[in-house]
């Protein structure tokens, strides 16, 4: 009960609790209105960095969800250009995280993480579909130890101003783990090949729990 009250915290959120914290003081000072607005956003500040921990279903011929949020949308599509892999067709799942949802990323499997490509770009609302293209982001390819070539891309929103991955080229992985998180509303998409989706547009998801995709 203790920790769904006061849950975990990401480490990326300690100074900007701290921000928080001292700006409400401040604004407490100047008027007691203020003051309370200031609360309520470092409690959403709090709960914004929260860093769960989540049990995922350790088998290889599924997929869970790299992040918490709502799916956008099951498509076709090519590859990811920056990998390489444009001549290549794969399944995407495209999951929106709002400003309300938990923003740690997950592996969708067990493997290696074979490479990692960040890439500049604009901060255009990441529920649009040219985010994908045009918006920062960070890949991460992964082999499974099933030989297959999984994708996860974090994809910056509007008002997401870093990605921050905490694996490295090379680094073996277990499935649900962490790989990263993105600051402040965001989307995730997941490339795979061999696997059939088991989700749909508007389905929540939960990162490392929901099942994505199964062979």
């Amino acid at each position: 009960m203790f920790d769904k009250i006061f849950p975990k915290i990401h480490n990326e959120g300690y100074r900007f609790i701290v921000i928080f914290c001292v700006s409400t003081i401040i604004l407490y000072f100047i008027n007691g209105f203020l003051g309370f607005i200031g609360l309520v956003l470092t409690i959403w500040c709090y709960y914004f960095f929260r860093d769960p921990e989540r049990i995922s279903i350790q088998d290889d011929n599924y997929l869970t969800s790299p992040a918490d949020g709502v799916v956008l949308n099951v498509e076709d599509t090519k590859g990811p250009s920056e990998l390489g892999l444009e001549n290549k067709k794969f399944k995407k799942v495209s999951i929106f995280m709002n400003v309300f949802d938990c923003h740690v990323n997950r592996s969708p499997c067990k493997g290696k993480i074979e490479e990692i490509f960040y890439k500049p770009g604009k901060f255009i609302n990441a529920s649009f579909d040219k985010s994908s293209e045009e918006n920062e982001r960070n890949y991460y390819k992964i082999k499974s130890t099933s030989g297959e070539e999984i994708i996860v891309v974090q994809i910056a929103g509007l008002n997401a101003r870093r990605i921050v991955a905490e694996v490295s080229k090379d680094e073996e992985i277990d499935q649900g783990e962490r790989i990263g998180m993105i600051r402040f509303g965001s989307r995730a998409d997941l490339y795979f090949e061999n696997y059939q989706p088991l989700v749909k547009a508007d389905q929540k998801t939960i990162a490392g729990e929901t099942l994505i995709a199964k062979k």
